[in-house]
């Protein structure tokens, strides 16, 4: 998907913070921070939102919720952290390539 700003960081063409990347998941600092740590997940294969997952790819989400969460302990907030889906704009979804956000370091309550 040539004008997906998601496609382009896991590409190569938009540079990204990353904190892990294989095969399949690219974890990076999320721009705009809403949280001490902040950061997201997302399959490389390109999924515009939550509602577009397919049965085929029930493993790489378990993958990325394993893979957040290792990521979250690693950054020390191991302890208390939110994972977050957003799903159409209403919702607030700005990048139409599904993403996990990893929130963490302060207590709730912060934005939703």
């Amino acid at each position: 998907m040539t004008d997906c700003l998601f496609c382009k960081i896991v590409a190569g063409d938009i540079p990204s913070d990353k904190l892990y990347e294989d095969d399949e998941i690219l974890a990076f600092w999320d721009i705009a921070p809403q949280a001490p740590k902040h950061f997201l997940v997302i399959p490389k294969k390109h999924i515009a939102a939550p509602v577009d997952i397919e049965e085929e790819d029930d493993r790489i989400f378990g993958k990325l919720m394993r893979i957040g969460s290792q990521l979250a302990k690693e950054q020390g907030v191991g302890d208390g952290f939110r994972l977050i889906f957003n799903n159409g704009a209403k919702a607030g979804q700005v990048v139409f390539h599904i993403h996990m956000h990893v929130m963490g370091g302060r207590e709730r309550p912060w934005p939703l």
